[in-house]
């Protein structure tokens, strides 16, 4: 089965060049810093894991799928992407230097791809054209997407093993939705994260680094537009659907941080990642993410098959998040907006009674 084969070359080619990506590690000292902010211990863990990943996809890309102008844009922009990475991952590039790295990759994906969010499909047959905004509203999804990936990378496997979940359910929803480009591309990217993951899996002998989770991201958020355009899904729904982790992660981070008066890009140590890990250690905390990230990726195939039933799954699983983050205090101590409406409703149900 071709399917087969388009997973087979990219984890041998990442499991025979991962080896070879740490013994480079040891001789340019492309090593993970411990710091207040990691949480891992153990010293000369190699951070450039993602060149492995990157060099699995591009070959595999050159074997299995056609050159068009779409997907040329998507290779020039992710390995525009990488680039900015590694070399964040070798000598710590500022914020703005990497958003600057991070906007090329962007605007060679819209502009020179064409690879927009030109319309947005509503439940019920509703239709947003969005016009000239789409330019706009296209690069905040792969600015954000890329970073909201490049955020959860903070615990083994975390970032890589979610980052497959979303990527094996793409692939899933590609047969219903008749889009065999799109499935190549996510079974590659399959095929290289299973390679990898055999040796970032905890207790990780290498790290994605910034270079594998900024292509990563860029990868889902590109893949996102790029696929199910014909659904009756809205057309973001499922790119945020399957990626729920990340993007709540960091909307709580800036949130967060915005509430207590520090700079948005300030790391701390209350991800949701880091919140789960004080409770339940931290090879089960991935584990839990992977199951939340795997629910997810039903709910999304769900609304395919019964759009009602999808829905209803999708509010569910909303208000169960907004009530973790209430109950963990990962915003603010006083962020509990649900858990205020419900204690006001048992209010005024008793004042009723007694009335």
């Amino acid at each position: 089965m071709e399917w087969i084969k388009v997973v087979l070359l990219p984890f041998v080619i990442t499991l025979v060049t991962t080896p070879l990506v740490i013994w480079i590690a040891k001789y340019i000292d492309a090593y993970a810093k411990i710091n207040e902010r990691t949480v891992h211990t153990k010293r000369n863990i190699a951070r450039i894991g993602g060149v492995a990943i990157y060099v699995a996809f591009m070959i595999s890309m050159t074997c299995f799928m056609k050159s068009d102008t779409q997907i040329r844009g998507l290779l020039l922009g992710s390995s525009i992407m990488f680039f900015g990475g590694l070399v964040d991952d070798l000598v710590d590039l500022s914020p703005k230097k990497k958003l600057a790295f991070q906007t090329a990759a962007s605007i060679v994906v819209i502009f020179y791809g064409n690879t927009m969010l030109g319309k947005i499909f509503l439940p019920f047959g509703i239709v947003i054209d969005m016009g000239l905004v789409s330019y706009l509203i296209t690069f905040l999804w792969l600015t954000g997407i890329t970073n909201a990936v490049n955020l959860i990378d903070g615990l083994d496997g975390l970032a890589s093993g979610i980052s497959l979940i979303i990527l094996v359910v793409v692939a899933s929803l590609c047969i219903i939705d008749n889009r065999p480009d799109i499935m190549t591309i996510s079974l590659i990217l399959v095929g290289s994260l299973f390679g990898f993951l055999i040796f970032n899996s905890y207790p990780a002998k290498v790290f994605l680094g910034d270079c594998g989770a900024l292509f990563l991201g860029f990868m889902l958020a590109n893949i996102s537009l790029m696929g199910f355009k014909s659904s009756t899904f809205i057309t973001l729904g499922l790119p945020i659907l399957m990626c729920g982790v990340p993007i709540v992660d960091t909307l709580s981070a800036i949130l967060r941080r915005k509430l207590s008066g520090k700079k948005i890009d300030q790391a701390d140590k209350n991800h949701l990642h880091h919140v789960l890990m004080r409770k339940f250690g931290h090879k089960n905390t991935v584990l839990i993410l992977y199951a939340v990230t795997l629910c997810s990726g039903i709910v999304a195939y769900i609304y395919i098959l019964n759009s009602i039933l999808g829905l209803i799954l999708l509010c569910v699983e909303l208000i169960v998040c907004e009530m973790f983050l209430e109950k963990t205090q990962m915003i603010a101590t006083w962020f509990h907006p649900v858990t205020s409406i419900v204690n006001f409703v048992k209010k005024y149900k008793k004042i009723r009674k007694k009335s």
